[in-house]
């Protein structure tokens, strides 16, 4: 699985990319969490709001810190199409 964290660089970007690991973490899963604060990526993959996460290429949110439920279920749904 692939997952990314794209934003500036600001405090709710750097919100995600924790909450993002603590949801792994509970759910004992040792997935990567690539953390990109770079807004010109953010432009480059054609998003128009920050921060982003991106789970396997694909945008499930962005503009807004998900619910930890949320972010689960995102990995679930990705960790079952291995």
């Amino acid at each position: 699985m692939n997952i990314k964290v794209i934003g500036s660089g600001c405090p709710t970007c750097k919100k995600l990319h924790e909450t993002v690991l603590n949801v792994l973490n509970d759910m004992k899963l040792d997935e990567e969490v690539e953390y990109i604060p770079d807004i010109n990526k953010l432009i480059e993959a054609g998003i128009a709001s920050s921060p982003a996460l991106l789970i396997n290429e694909k945008v499930v949110c962005a503009g807004r810190i998900p619910s930890t439920d949320e972010i689960r279920t995102w990995i679930q749904e990705n960790t079952s199409t291995k």
